[in-house]
């Protein structure tokens, strides 16, 4: 082992180990978006629900902007940003297969879109809903 890799105490190990089991390999290869959804309902401890994530999605919650600001109300086809006006790619995964296929990006983007609309980061329950409804919006 590397001199500068060589660890003298195990308790050295633990926020490493910690870490990997946090992220885990679902977590951090989750490559599809049912895969994401199944880790939003397992943080949330609740169930998805579709109806409410379209809800959420479409309506204001006290901030300027809603999801549908710049994604649509129906996100199968691309939207603009409400105050730079580039474009948006379709958000539902159906329709846009690059989405919801990297989790980092998957969770920097709900970062700072939740900030955006809610003025605060959104929770795994509402990450869940969104994506659930999303996934229903078929071709």
């Amino acid at each position: 082992m590397p001199r500068h890799l060589k660890v003298t105490s195990p308790l050295l190990l633990l926020p490493l180990l910690l870490a990997a089991a946090l992220l885990g390999p679902s977590r951090a290869s989750a490559a599809n978006p049912a895969e994401l959804l199944d880790g939003y309902v397992a943080a949330a401890r609740a169930p998805a629900d579709a109806r409410r994530g379209q809800a959420f999605f479409t309506q204001r919650h006290g901030a300027e902007w809603s999801c549908a600001s710049c994604h649509h109300a129906l996100p199968t086809s691309a939207g603009q940003h409400a105050s730079t006006g580039k474009e948006i790619g379709a958000l539902a995964p159906a329709f846009n297969p690059r989405r919801f296929s990297e989790p980092a990006k998957v969770e920097k983007w709900f970062r700072r879109n939740c900030k955006d609309v809610l003025n605060r980061e959104c929770s795994a329950g509402e990450k869940a809903d969104v994506l659930a409804w999303l996934m229903t919006l078929k071709p």
